[in-house]
């Protein structure tokens, strides 16, 4: 489920130095660096300094990492992981509300997204394990799998606490914890009563309200072919998208490539021709929890997927020729 993102540009910071003459100079814009990548702020008109609002976001996503980060020793879920025992285990609840969003779209999609599936991941070469020098074997991939699957995970949410059936279980929330980042960004800003902004963090965005000329946020999903073109700008305010991509992390071997998203069901590499996929929800959590299950699914699967669930969702599939774009129905209505 470790999965390299496909980058959203938002049209609003793409085009910021070219229109600083015309811009509100009641909206803000400010960065920083988190989660082993980088973060974009813009806000509307506020009573307090950005420099205090800058602080309290770093705080805000310094809190997620001590929580879910895989790669702080001492994280909430890293001790979980280390922990090899299947007695309960206490955690804080937003670490309680992620797992438990994750379970959910889990079911959801039969297994395809799993925050358990590290095993995999780092069997393949796409974790913290060094490559293999060949391809695993299929004894190789069922020992790993025997280890995977987030229903020997349990989750109870009234007394916060989550426990494993198996003493090996690992989870990972990559796919998963920048959205939930992106929500806690966007739910401190609120409490402080800022009524417009977008928020983004390594390619997922959310945002609420007006950009600086007074208009709808628009949010462009970037090109696949390589470049950094916009392939669609899109209407986002009040909601959020993430982006899950699959053609810039991969290795090669006999001729074969062997694409960085693992399917969960088969222990192995995807292979479809589906590059890219774009999920619109209200929390980016969810967003990007599903674009991931959609990745894995493929454009047919995934398609079939996001129409049963109503999701907003816009497809890059690869072809003989080129790219085909797909999207469904609820999609369109963002592309005004």
């Amino acid at each position: 489920m470790i999965r390299n993102k496909t980058f959203l540009y938002s049209f609003l910071i793409c085009m910021f130095l070219a229109a600083a003459c015309n811009q509100n100079a009641e909206h803000i814009k400010f960065s920083g660096e988190t989660m082993g990548t980088y973060y974009a702020i813009t806000i509307g008109k506020a009573d307090v300094k950005i420099q205090t609002i800058k602080a309290s976001v770093d705080s805000v996503l310094k809190e997620v990492n001590t929580q879910m980060s895989t790669y702080l020793s001492k994280s909430v879920l890293s001790q979980f992981n280390k922990y090899r025992d299947t007695v309960w285990f206490k955690a804080p609840k937003e670490l309680i509300s992620v797992v438990e969003e994750s379970k959910n779209i889990y079911e959801q999609s039969d297994g395809c997204f799993d925050i358990t599936v590290g095993p995999l991941v780092n069997l393949w070469g796409f974790g913290p394990e060094n490559r293999p020098e060949t391809v695993p074997s299929d004894n190789e991939i069922i020992a790993r799998k025997i280890l995977i699957g987030s229903d020997k995970l349990l989750v109870d949410k009234s007394f916060l606490m989550i426990k494993k059936k198996i003493p090996e279980l690992y989870c990972d929330l990559s796919a998963i914890a920048k959205g939930y980042g992106v929500d806690a960004v966007a739910k401190f800003l609120e409490q402080k009563g800022i009524k417009d902004y977008l928020v983004e963090i390594g390619g997922e965005v959310r945002t609420r309200g007006k950009n600086q000329f007074g208009e709808e946020w628009k949010v462009g999903i970037s090109s696949v072919d390589g470049g950094t073109g916009i392939q669609r700008v899109i209407h986002l305010s009040g909601n959020s998208i993430a982006t899950s991509g699959d053609y810039r992390n991969y290795f090669e071997e006999n001729g074969i490539r062997y694409s960085h998203t693992i399917d969960p069901r088969t222990g192995k590499p995807i292979n479809h021709k589906l590059v890219s996929v774009s999920v619109i929800c209200k929390e980016c959590m969810s967003a990007d929890g599903y674009a991931t299950a959609i990745m894995v699914l493929g454009p047919e699967e995934g398609l079939a997927f996001a129409e049963k669930l109503n999701l907003p969702v816009f497809i890059i599939v690869k072809k003989k020729d080129g790219f085909k774009e797909i999207m469904t129905e609820s999609f369109k209505k963002y592309l005004k």
